[in-house]
Formats: C-alpha cells, structure tokens, sequence
C-alpha cells in the first residue's frame, strides 16, 4: 500500500490523480499501477490514429487491461481526464513528469530524475533563434529534436515558446522525441498528443540508435523496431501532403 504521507501536487487535477492512486494502491504497487496507467493510455491514443501499428498494440493493450476490473478501469479513464483536463486549463507545464517525481517514483526508475520544467522553460528560451520565422517562411516548417525526451517537458516548452512568439507550431513545427526508456518515452508521447504538437516518439538508445528518417527532412523515420510513436496531429492534412511530397522527392531521387 501507499504509505499515508502528504505529496506535493501544484494543481487539482493532479491532485484527484494521486487520490485515484491512493485508493487502487494495495493488491499492486504504486509503480505498477503508474506504469499500467500509461501505457494504456498511451495504447488508446497511439490506437485512434495509428493504423500501421493496431493490431500489436491493442493485444498490448488488451493484455494489460485484463489484470484490472471494470471499475478499476473506469479510475484509469478518469485519470486520463484529468491529465486532459489539466494541460487545456494550464499547457505550460510538464503535468505528468512533475507528477512523476513528486509521487517519489523517480528513486525507482533507474535513479534518473527529470528536469525541473523552469529550467526547460529557460532553456526554450535561448534555443529559440530570431530567424525561426524566417526559415518557416522559406520551407514551411522547422523541426526540434530532444534525444533524452523524458516525460518531454523540454519540448513542451518549446511549444509554449512557439506560442509566446506567434508561431503555429502545429503547422509550422516538427517534434521528433526520443528515449531509451519506453515509460519515460510514453509519458513525451501522451502530452506531446494532448498538446497537438505533430511528430513522433522514438523508443531506443540515443547512442547506439540514433532515430533516423529516411527522408531528407525527418519527416519519415525508419522504423525498423515498430517502436515509434506518431501523435495524432501528425497524421493531420498538413503533415500528410508534407509527408506525401517527401516521398515523391525520395522516388524522384532514386529514379534520377
């Protein structure tokens, strides 16, 4: 069981999700019941858009929900409200990463710790060159790369910098995320979904493999693991016809 003890929560909707976990705690861990959190959830965004990669996942999916009752899987889609709930009413934060480390579980996962979101903000901040608006102009889009994502409140933060500076980073911005850690990765990839940022989430080893496209511009990412996570924006028109024409551009390539 969770032992009684107070944990810092800076919002409600945070808030009614430890609630939620005090009371499923007991027949299995904290840990456990995290992890299954989000990985269902992730499965149930992954499921509405990504047709390629269905019918793996939902067996996962459908695996993990069998250890749960009927009620208990109610808890979790209420969980998952509020993870919604909490980004619509504030998106500057990385909602399910504080929640992480203020719920103690980053001792257990692999003693790393994320970065505090202030610092992330800090740091979009001076990653945000003065010409982005003219390269938008000039292609169309930029991308944004972080290749230890985390729960990726780095690249929340780019997002909201975007915002700050009137930039559509749902037209105009790519998000190409990765991590060695696939709960960490799927933390990026719920809130990267939620916010509409358009890209993917690569779950493998920076160092020994690196995510790679098979395209000039990222668009495309090689895929040969199945662990690559598109969100939901990135199958929007806009992505699509970008996606479409890199793809002629490539056949083109090759014929010529």
């Amino acid at each position: 069981m969770i032992m009684a003890k107070t944990i810092r929560t800076t919002n409600v909707c945070q808030k009614n999700i430890v609630d939620i976990l005090h009371g499923m705690a007991g027949r299995l861990s904290l840990w456990q019941i995290w992890q299954d959190f989000i990985m269902l959830s992730a499965y149930s965004v992954s499921n509405a858009v990504d047709k390629k990669h269905f019918e793996e996942r939902e067996k996962s999916f459908t695996s993990i929900a069998a250890k749960y009752s009927h009620a208990e899987l109610e808890k979790f889609a209420s969980m998952l409200g509020n993870v919604v709930i909490g980004l619509d009413k504030n998106p500057d934060q990385d909602f399910l990463g504080d929640l992480f480390m203020n719920l103690n579980l980053g001792t257990e996962w692999k003693g790393q710790f994320f970065t505090p979101y202030s610092v992330c903000r800090c740091m979009a901040g001076m990653l945000m060159s003065d010409d982005v608006p003219g390269k938008i102009a000039e292609k169309g889009w930029v991308s944004v790369n972080d290749p230890a994502c985390g729960a990726g409140a780095l690249l929340i933060a780019y997002a909201n910098e975007c915002q700050r500076r009137h930039i559509n980073y749902q037209q105009s911005v790519l998000f190409v995320a990765q991590d060695i850690d696939q709960l960490a990765g799927m933390m990026c990839y719920i809130q990267l979904s939620l916010l509409g940022c358009p890209g993917y989430v690569a779950i493998q080893n920076t160092l020994r493999n690196p995510v790679t496209a098979a395209d000039d511009r990222g668009l495309i990412p090689v895929d040969d693991s199945g662990n690559v996570w598109y969100t939901p924006m990135y199958f929007t028109e806009y992505w699509k016809m970008r996606s479409k024409i890199s793809v002629i551009d490539m056949i083109l390539k090759k014929a010529g």
